[in-house]
């Protein structure tokens, strides 16, 4: 349940209640792709990096090390050891990521493992059923994330079909929470709203699925090659007809920026590889901008990354050692470097909903979208 306690403009400040706890919104949701963080940061840090949500993939569980083992070990939050809230996506983006793979019916989608190029099915049910028996606590709906740019004749052919998925999504969510031996019986299903960057489009999808009174609503199908300016065109299009009652959540995004401008424009909930990822290469994000810490100007800096940064890697190392570790290809590096930037993204929302609380988002946001994404 979403409960709206207070808003600024557009900007909402809301708690999300799960069987897995309170979820305080705006958040961000660490991404284990594969139950695990990659960069060697367990569950267990991630309590120590202020996360309140992790995000697995239904897709590459299914495939590796498969659905029904993690049921039979007691579901994924015992399997991974996170206790909070995990939401799982669908498989969808995964499928629609496997173009030259896959073929897309009305029963569903026939696509080749990347791993083994074993034959694979995978529809509204299969999808559903997936994410039971991982037991997470947010199922998202199986849809198609369609290609950009697509026509406006195809992409409304593929949302009418992802409407007619939503709904057996729904109705094999509501059969398997009703089964005795569903290991999480309370499972919500966030449904999609898609329509490529078409606002007439966007909207009546939005209309659609709202009208099905689901636990959540997502926004999908953006941050894959559109700009900045047209996701943000569409997030203020469908904002004014994604039920007010229900959390939102804005799919694979993204920057600093982008979540600073989406929670400016009505979004609550968010994910993105992006600070791991970029961690991993050495790109890490801080209060004056975007540092690459392969600088030779760090060699001897003997500051932390971010002076104004409680996470690990801060707290106790030098922007000098970390320069090294990557120099030296060191995984440390890359763990402490991950761990700084998930820290950054987690509290980046903790100051969100302090400034929103304390109402003065407006010139936080003004003030702040001038500096994170600035390069140092």
């Amino acid at each position: 349940m979403y409960q709206l306690l207070k808003q600024e403009g557009n900007a909402r400040r809301g708690a999300f209640t799960t069987v897995h706890g309170v979820v305080q919104t705006p958040a961000f949701m660490n991404v284990g792709t594969a139950a695990a963080i990659k960069g060697g940061v367990s569950s267990y840090d991630l309590v120590d990096l202020h996360c309140q949500v992790e995000l697995c993939n239904t897709y590459h569980l299914h495939l590796r090390p498969g659905d029904r083992l993690i049921r039979d070990l007691g579901g994924l939050h015992r399997f991974m050891g996170w206790k909070g809230p995990i939401l799982t996506d669908s498989g969808g983006f995964q499928v629609f990521s496997l173009a030259s793979l896959r073929k897309i019916k009305e029963e569903g989608v026939y696509f080749s493992s990347h791993i083994d190029g074993k034959r694979i099915f995978m529809g509204p049910e299969e999808s559903m059923q997936i994410q039971s028996n991982l037991a997470s606590t947010i199922a998202m709906a199986f849809d198609e994330c369609v290609e950009n740019p697509a026509t406006h004749e195809y992409a409304a052919r593929s949302i009418a079909r992802t409407t007619r998925w939503l709904e057996r999504c729904k109705r094999e969510m509501e059969r398997l929470n009703a089964l005795p031996d569903t290991l999480n019986p309370h499972q919500l299903l966030f449904g999609i709203n898609q329509g490529c960057v078409y606002d007439d489009l966007r909207v009546s999808h939005m209309k659609d699925i709202a009208s099905l009174d689901l636990d959540g609503y997502a926004i999908g199908g953006l941050a894959v090659g559109e700009t900045a300016d047209e996701m943000y065109r569409i997030i203020e299009a469908v904002e004014p007809f994604a039920p007010k009652n229900k959390i939102r959540y804005l799919m694979g995004v993204g920057t600093p920026v982008n979540i600073l401008e989406s929670v400016h424009r009505g979004v609550d909930l968010f994910d993105c590889v992006m600070p791991s990822r970029n961690a991993r290469h050495g790109h890490l994000f801080t209060w004056d901008g975007i540092r690459n810490i392969w600088n030779h100007k760090y060699e001897r800096d003997l500051e932390p990354i971010d002076p104004r940064c409680g996470c690990p890697a801060c707290r106790r190392h030098s922007r000098a050692y970390l320069r090294h570790l990557f120099k030296a290809n060191e995984l440390l590096g890359m763990r402490l470097a991950v761990e700084h930037n998930l820290y950054f993204y987690n509290t980046l929302m903790e100051k969100i909903r302090d400034a929103l609380d304390a109402g003065n988002f407006q010139s936080f946001y003004e003030e702040q979208r001038q500096v994170l994404g600035k390069r140092i």
